[in-house]
């Protein structure tokens, strides 16, 4: 094999060095078969053509509406591990993104006139129905909860226990009953 590419090489350094058209001739009709053995150097025609940027651009988009479309979710059986996997990513955003909301509205409040102290905000959430009580405080004690245990689960990995694919699946369950539990107990407790 690495004869025949050193040939090969050779006989396309002879050809770009001299390109007269007897060594064209000699390499494809002659040498090349005789160095390379039952394979000879393939010749592509290149014509070029002079476009603008606009044209070779709707070429572009026209090749990409002919492409095939990745199937992406729709094909794949859900799975515990990939859901959770969704699941943390999403509950990671959610947390650091409505603490990054609630920490710039506490800190612009003074200059927009608002009230965001701990006893306004107190008798105000007092002032809700029971039920929007209990569905606020699961709405932000579920992704803090599953996020937080998801994280314990990741950490036992890290050191390399529980990485096979039934405790993978046992241990998935097992956050997200843990997870819904602690949820309600805060919930209902606080």
């Amino acid at each position: 094999m690495l004869a025949q590419r050193a040939a090969q090489q050779t006989l396309r350094r002879l050809v770009a060095s001299r390109p007269t058209l007897v060594s064209q001739m000699v390499s494809r009709n002659f040498a090349a078969p005789m160095a390379v053995k039952g394979s000879s150097i393939q010749y592509r025609p290149v014509v070029t053509q002079n476009m603008t940027p606009k044209d070779s651009y709707d070429i572009l988009v026209a090749q990409r509406k002919n492409r095939p479309t990745s199937p992406h979710l729709t094909i794949y059986k859900p799975q515990i591990t990939w859901i959770l996997s969704s699941l943390t990513r999403i509950t990671g955003s959610v947390l650091s993104g409505g603490f990054y909301i609630f920490g710039s509205l506490y800190l612009v409040a003074p200059l927009l006139g608002l009230n965001m102290s701990s006893a306004s905000m107190a008798a105000a959430f007092g002032a809700w129905p029971v039920v929007a009580k209990l569905a606020t405080k699961l709405l932000v004690a579920f992704p803090f909860t599953f996020h937080s245990i998801n994280g314990i689960r990741h950490l036992v990995w890290d050191m390399g226990r529980t990485f096979k694919n039934e405790t993978v699946i046992k241990t998935g369950w097992t956050v997200l009953g843990l997870s819904t539990v602690s949820a309600l107990f805060l919930a209902l407790l606080l």
